[in-house]
């Protein structure tokens, strides 16, 4: 097992300057965001919320527009950091200088996203950049199978052997992610991958996220060998509130 302790990363949608709530990765249809936590659709009046009403600093920042090919919001990257928060930036970054642009932002981890990542050759030159511990591979699936850039010649499409693949070039922290199974509420689907990949890198820190709906699924999530779970709708409607994640430290 990790010796880091598990920890609740809470999502963050967002396109046009709002929150959206995310549903099996279906992103043109995103609906607006309506949260328990704070009545309006702004990212960082709900990352604040994230902060002050359940403790949680470490959001996790889906720029959907950067992912889908636009600029990144650096903008509201620094304003999140500027706050005290430490985001992990999605901005569906592709190569080196898809990083550059966001090499200034301290405090922030980067997510190198499977579908958006050009290849392992730039996964190892972006390695080479950036300490390794501000940065986590998101291993993106969809219905299990892993969703990759057009031309980026991954050696495998087996995710366990992607997972051992991309720590053997010197990744040290996992992102598991359904993306189909993302706002439904019926677990992650990778639980297997999961104990499989924790079993064979037992120091790597291992996030997953994509449908937990209760505080029991965070709970199994760590025993299956989580060091970080990503929670999204089930914050907002309140099925995971400030009482339940006490029960993460008790």
């Amino acid at each position: 097992m990790p010796s880091h302790p598990l920890r609740v990363i809470p999502v963050l949608d967002v396109t046009s300057g709002r929150a959206v709530h995310a549903v099996g990765g279906d992103r043109p249809h995103y609906a607006d965001l309506r949260s328990r936590l704070h009545p309006s659709t702004d990212p960082l009046a709900i990352a604040g919320a994230f902060r002050d009403t359940l403790g949680l600093t470490e959001p996790y920042l889906a720029d959907l527009d950067a992912i889908a090919g636009g600029p990144p919001d650096l903008t509201l990257y620094r304003s999140l950091i500027d706050r005290g928060l430490r985001p992990w930036i999605d901005a569906g970054i592709r190569d080196e200088a898809d990083l550059d642009a966001m090499a200034d932002l301290d405090g922030a981890t980067f997510v190198l996203g499977l579908e958006t990542l050009a290849g392992p050759a730039e996964l190892g030159v972006i390695l080479d950049r950036v300490d390794p511990a501000r940065a986590i591979l998101s291993l993106d699936l969809f219905d299990g199978i892993p969703r990759f850039a057009p031309g980026s010649n991954w050696p495998s499409s087996d995710p366990k052997a992607l997972g051992r693949f991309v720590v053997s070039l010197g990744v040290r922290r996992l992102l598991l992610l359904d993306l189909a199974r993302v706002g439904r509420g019926n677990g992650t689907g990778t639980e297997g991958l999961l104990r499989t990949l924790r079993e064979g890198l037992p120091e790597a820190e291992l996030a997953v996220g994509g449908g937990v709906a209760t505080i029991d699924d965070v709970l199994a999530l760590g025993i299956a060998g989580a060091s970080a779970v990503l929670i999204g709708s089930a914050l907002h409607d309140g099925r995971i509130d400030a009482c339940s994640l006490t029960r993460l430290s008790s």
